[in-house]
């Protein structure tokens, strides 16, 4: 069986950029949540959309938060995982809102009103990769198109 093997932090962004959807983890006062969300990318920045009155809208900034994004292939015995560790904080300038919509905007799955922006600023960006014969392209089961 092959050995985990370290990703590097341009690998890890490389993965993030390609990615819609992942989980984001968090304390609440009720206990830890992990929550699954479409995001995007802002630069070196995870942006997730979000309603101001959900428990990610309620808690979720101001915080430390974890979100991870990954990718198993259960046949081939391959997979990657990344993890950015960092703060949440409420995206609130429209010109930066205006960029994030003129770039790649997160479309959230969920009906109802996401007019929330959060950002996860990375404080870690840690990522590992198992099985051979592994490339990034081959790897990502959705790629965004541009």
């Amino acid at each position: 069986m092959p050995l985990p093997m370290e990703l590097s932090v341009e690998e890890c962004m490389d993965l993030l950029r390609g990615g819609v959807v992942g989980r984001v983890a968090m304390s609440i006062p009720a206990g830890l949540r992990i929550l699954p969300v479409n995001y995007a990318m802002q630069g070196d920045a995870v942006v997730i959309r979000t309603t101001p009155y959900s428990e990610l809208g309620t808690y979720g900034w101001k915080t430390a938060l974890a979100f991870e994004v990954d990718h198993i292939d259960y046949e081939a015995h391959q997979g990657w995982s990344v993890v950015v560790s960092g703060r949440g904080s409420v995206i609130e300038d429209p010109d930066e809102i205006e960029e994030i919509r003129a770039t790649w905007q997160p479309h959230p799955w969920a009906s109802g009103a996401r007019n929330l922006y959060l950002r996860i600023t990375p404080q870690e960006v840690t990522g590992r990769r198992l099985g051979s014969d592994w490339t990034p392209a081959t790897m990502m089961p959705v790629r965004r198109v541009t």
